[in-house]
């Protein structure tokens, strides 16, 4: 089936992630700029997954496209060590709204540290990393796991648990 597939963000990694995906399938992807209505750095897995529920659904408000994706990064605590969480939302224009969540991995205690004072995790990496934009290129997950997962290939991960459960469904 071709699609018209809304990301809600600019952000090249994800807008990368789901265009490895839907192009090869023939659908068209656009970058819809939408607000997560959550914190600008979300602090746990519930508030994390609402940004992406609430991207998704803002995509079909605010465009025509046919299926909306939302792709939020945040952080949760286990037991007093936060960790990196990522999470999507595919929303259609039936009503139907699905959810998935990517790999954690534990921050270093000058990332946690930095949170918790207050900054958001883009602008705390940049500096550990001492590099621009990381949220842009291979993420705070590319930087820990040594490049080997970059933020996109996560996203992607994620895209595909959304796109193959909506398929799933569809049956």
């Amino acid at each position: 089936m071709l699609y018209t597939i809304g990301v809600g963000s600019r952000n090249p990694a994800k807008l990368k992630a789901v265009k490895r995906l839907f192009e090869p399938l023939g659908s068209a992807v656009i970058s819809v700029d939408v607000p997560s209505g959550v914190s600008a750095m979300p602090q746990s897995d519930r508030e994390t997954r609402q940004g992406a529920v609430n991207r998704s659904l803002a995509v079909l408000r605010e465009s025509q496209a046919e299926i909306g994706i939302g792709l939020e990064g945040g952080v949760m605590d286990i037991d007093g060590e936060m960790y990196l969480c990522n999470w999507g939302a595919l929303s259609d224009r039936n009503g139907c709204t699905i959810t998935a969540a990517g790999a954690r991995i534990k921050l270093p205690e000058a990332l946690r540290d930095g949170i918790l004072s207050g900054l958001e995790l883009g602008d705390v990496i940049d500096r550990y990393a001492a590099k621009k934009d990381v949220r842009k290129a291979e993420g705070t997950v590319g930087i820990l796991t040594n490049g080997r997962l970059p933020r996109d290939d996560m996203f992607y991960h994620i895209v595909t648990l959304l796109w193959g459960s909506y398929e799933f469904q569809l049956k």
